[in-house]
This record gives structure tokens, sequence and C-alpha cells, in this order.
């Protein structure tokens, strides 16, 4: 059997030629022939042709085994279960050379730029608004922006300190933005511990392929949120991270980068107010925090401002923060530049604070709050990905071209009850690479999430990031909550 290069490793090719037969596993020095094959595959492709296949089930075995015994599991809401679930990881790395890389890094820069200077201006001055380049109903009308950071300027002038940029390729050198997440994006501590489990799996393969380091981001993280320290801290800055607990999807994450900081792991019930500071409860007393990476949403934050039944806050931390005595990370009210419909207008965001054409293209998006875009998406349901504006985790959504016409007929009655909820979007043609099945290779769809991090010194951005991986067969779905797994992710030294 003939399959090409092009299947395997990473070209794209769309949903209805996802339809075909899994490949089998090469064997040992195999006769399944490559054409095309991608330059920063050469290696691994050496390698995996002289693999035992059996050997290379073992390992995937051994990985699933690793990831047991070091605990890595995330929650699924809304499950009668309400099991923790190991997330599935595939030992098939994706490679990016580094040219490619280095495109990416630049749009990804001056995106992640772009968002910080919108949310300056849009709890400012708001010129984005007087210049007429951005409609006033998408913030007035908008429950992600918060009337309380009006005014507001975080320490350092840094409003989201670590942001994951979501990617999918639709071929050769083509990458389109799908999500921008600005809130508290997750998944960094798969990222770390996809390649732990790599390097500890299979050691030879970074001694062939030079592969750039993610291992630092622990320590990066620590050294950008410090730089984001106060006025008011005294000596070296004291992080925490805020966790909603134990019963949160993200808990493991949340433990997972205090320890790897060396930073305390608190709850609501650990903080108080004490003097005009946001305090800690030890063993010596409360000691003042200066930067709190927050894990909890901005609605169960400080019940005195949000929420007045949330236990998971901090009873007057927005008084603290607004009066400079704290930095929360990521800012309270960054959830407008994430917001699914203010996507749509992220390449004007971009070329209005930066005075750039975007570097890294969204995906064309028609937004079903304006009549024309609604009478088009509902006569194109089937065709379509519609997506709540608040939306995530892969809930609330619809994926016209696999969904039945009772869903479709179901999901046309909330588009027209709530037009002003979605937005819509084609179903690209997302790249796949290979994952190793129990039958063998074969190609699944991916995006990436590469991590950035933003400081008064600057912008870093972690070397590739997290892909994540549509297990399923022409699933275009990659969440883990929706049965999605992940990939390490190389990119390659020049």
């Amino acid at each position: 059997m003939t399959q090409t290069f092009d299947e395997m490793w990473g070209r794209s090719f769309g949903q209805s030629q996802m339809q075909g037969a899994e490949s089998a596993l090469p064997q040992a020095q195999s006769q399944v022939m490559y054409e095309g094959l991608r330059p920063p595959y050469a290696e691994f492709d050496k390698w995996l042709k002289a693999e035992n296949p059996a050997r290379l089930q073992r390992k995937q075995l051994e990985a699933e085994e690793i990831f047991r015994l070091t605990g890595i599991t995330f929650n699924v809401y809304g499950r009668a279960e309400a099991a923790e679930r190991l997330i599935p990881f595939d030992i098939i790395p994706r490679i990016i050379a580094a040219r490619e890389w280095q495109k990416l890094a630049r749009g990804i820069e001056q995106r992640v730029r772009a968002i910080n200077a919108f949310l300056h201006d849009i709890y400012h001055r708001q010129e984005i608004i007087r210049a007429g380049r951005l409609p006033v109903e998408m913030i007035a009308r908008n429950t992600a922006f918060l009337p309380q950071m009006i005014g507001v300027s975080p320490p350092g002038g840094v409003y989201t300190h670590i942001v994951g940029v979501d990617l999918v390729r639709t071929g050769d050198d083509q990458f389109y933005v799908l999500e921008d997440n600005a809130r508290t994006p997750s998944g960094v501590s798969y990222m770390l511990e996809n390649r732990e489990t790599m390097l500890q799996m299979f050691p030879e393969l970074f001694s062939k392929n030079r592969v750039k380091p993610v291992s630092n981001y622990p320590k990066m993280l620590h050294r950008s949120l410090a730089a984001c320290a106060p006025a008011a801290t005294r000596g070296a800055p004291v992080v925490a991270v805020l966790t909603p607990g134990i019963y949160n999807s993200a808990y493991y994450e949340h433990s997972f980068l205090a320890d790897k900081m060396g930073v305390e792991l608190v709850e609501g019930h650990d903080l108080r107010v004490v003097d005009g500071r946001v305090a800690m409860r030890t063993t010596q007393g409360y000691q003042p925090i200066d930067v709190l990476y927050r894990r909890v949403d901005d609605e169960y934050l400080d019940p005195l401002n949000f929420n007045p039944e949330s236990a998971l806050g901090v009873p007057g931390i927005m008084d603290v923060y607004r009066a400079g005595g704290i930095t929360i990370a990521n800012a309270p009210g960054t959830g407008i530049a994430d917001d699914k419909a203010i996507y749509s207008y992220m390449p004007d965001i971009v070329e209005f604070y930066t005075g750039e054409k975007a570097i890294l293209q969204n995906v064309p998006t028609w937004r079903c709050s304006e009549a024309d875009a609604l009478a088009y998406v509902l006569d194109h349901l089937a065709e379509l990905v519609v997506k709540e504006v608040h939306g995530s985790g892969g809930y609330g959504m619809l994926i016209g071209p696999t969904s039945s016409k009772k869903e479709i007929a179901a999901f046309r009655d909330k588009l027209c009850a709530q037009p002003g909820n979605y937005i819509a979007q084609p179903t690209l043609s997302l790249s796949t690479v290979p994952i190793l099945t129990k039958a063998g290779l074969a190609p699944r769809h991916v995006d990436l999430r590469p991590y950035v991090l933003v400081s008064p010194d600057g912008v870093t951005i972690t070397p590739g990031g997290l892909t994540r991986v549509a297990l399923k067969k022409g699933s275009l779905v990659v969440n883990s909550s929706q049965g999605g797994g992940t990939k390490d992710t190389w990119v390659l030294e020049e």
C-alpha cells in the first residue's frame, strides 16, 4: 500500500478527504513510499522507518501509564460520573521548521501587542470607537466589558500577562488565528508534560533532532509575572496562584504551575484584605501578595464587586487592585479582547494600534447580530461552523457538515431567538498530522496553541506550544472535554 507523505505528515486536506481508510503503520525498513517529504520531518522519518511497530505500541501504552502515575488529569463538567480523566497523548510529534516558526512568532507578537493596546484604549479614551473602526455596541452590549476597569491602568501597562493564540494551518505556509485566549488560557502544563514524557521515552530522538526547549516556561512565567509587580511591592515580589479548588477542570495545571514556579497555590478562603493589601494566610500570619496569577473567572473574583454569592474570590480585591496594591494576571476585563464578536474586528484592531497589516489572518466571520449576515448564515447552516460569542471548550457550537438535520433545525431556533449571541465561520480545510492508532498511523485534524508571556520587559513566545488533536476520525473538535488529545510540538533550531 502506498501513502503519500503529504497525507501523513501535515499537508492540508479537507474533511471530505478524511473519510478514507486509516493507513498501516510503517514496518521496519518499510516499503511504504513517501512523496513530498516535508523537510522538518526528515530525521524523524528515518527514525520511524527503522522502528519496530510493536515497540511503538508499547511506548504509547507506557506514555499513558506515565500520565496516570503523574496524575495528569482534567475534569469534565456536566458529566454524571464527574470523574477525572487522563488527557489522551499521542507519541508522534508535530514538527515545525525554524523559518515557519519565525513568521508565526512575528505575527503572534504583533497580535498580542495590539490586544494589550486595545484593552488600554477601550478602558480609557476609546479612540478606536471615536475613529469609527469599532461599533460602540460591540462594547456597550458586551457582558465581557467590565465598567469597574474604566480608567484603571494595571502595573506596567500589561493587561494580558499570559495569552494563548489558537492557530490552524490550512496550507503550506498558511496559518489562520482561530481564537485569542486572553482571560485564563489553559493547557500549558500538558505542553510541558508532553515534552518531558517524550524526552523520557525517546531520548535518541532529541539527539538526532535539534528541538527548541520549552522546559524553562515556569521560570520565564515567574520572571514575567514578577516584572509586573505593583509600586506597593517591597523587596522581591511575592507571587501566588489563585485556584477555584480541586473540582475545577484545570486544577492539575494550577497545582503544577505553582509547584514549578515555587510559589503558593491559594484559594479564596486563604486570602483577605489587610491594611490595603491582599494577604495570604501563612504559619507566620498573613503575608502580602504582590502578583496574583488568578485562574478564577471575573464573575467570581470579588463578591463585593461582581457575583455576591461567589465563595471563590476575595472580598475587596478589586478595590485593592484599583488602588495599585496588587497585580492581577490576567487583568479583570480582558475577556472583551477574546470575545468572538470582537475577534471579527481583529484585523482592524491590529492595523489601528500597530499601523501595520495583520501578519496572521483571521478566519472569515459572519456576525449574526447583523441582519444580512444572519440571513446568509440561516441559508447555509449545513455548511458553516456556528459558535457562541462567549462560548469555550467546544461547547455551544454547531458544525454544520457533521450535524444531522434535526440538530441543524434545533440550532436554527436558538440562532433566530438570540442572533447576537453567535458568529459563524466556514469549515476550513484544516491540516492533519499522523497519530498512532491500534491499526497504525492515521491522519487527524489539529490546531496549535502557542503560549505568550507579556511584561514591561517585552513579549516572550514559547517555541511550539500545545498541539491539540481531534482523535475521532473526521472530527474537527480538538478540545479535551470533547474527546480531543494532545501532542508534543517541536520547533527545530535553524
